[in-house]
Formats: C-alpha cells, structure tokens, sequence
C-alpha cells in the first residue's frame, strides 16, 4: 500500500500537515519528493526583472543623501 502524505520538516523531524490512519510505533519507509517550483507565466525578459525588482518608500532626495539616511551624516544639500 502506498500513501502520499504531505510533511513539513521543522529541523529534526517531519510533520504531517494532516491526520495520518497509520499503527503507532510501526516501522515505514519513507520517500522524499522535493516539489518544483511552479514556473511564472512572462512574456519576456522585462516582465521577469520586473516580478523580481522591488520597490522602497523613501524621501526624494534619498540617491543624493544616501549617507545621511544610511549613516547618520549631515545632508550635503543644505
């Protein structure tokens, strides 16, 4: 009998994501299957940097005055 079961591995020991029917203190051979990840629909190069580029708040003069936002210098544009 084969069963497909889904588990999360928390460091030491895997743990089933739902209620399992098996005899306690049984021995089983378990396989691991890693899933793939699911591929993202794109429709060119743009599109994927695009997904993957993020975006911060930040003041409008935060290029010029890196260092003070950064580092705590006094701004330049005084």
């Amino acid at each position: 009998m084969t069963k497909t079961i889904k588990a999360v591995f928390d460091g030491e020991a895997l743990r089933p994501t739902s209620p399992l029917d098996l005899e306690p203190n049984a021995s089983y051979l378990i396989s691991i299957e890693v899933p793939a990840l699911q591929p993202r629909e794109t429709t060119n190069a743009w599109d994927e940097l695009e997904a993957l580029a993020g975006c911060v708040e930040a003041p409008r003069d935060w290029s010029r005055e890196h260092d003070h936002y950064l580092y705590g210098t006094p701004k330049r544009d005084r």
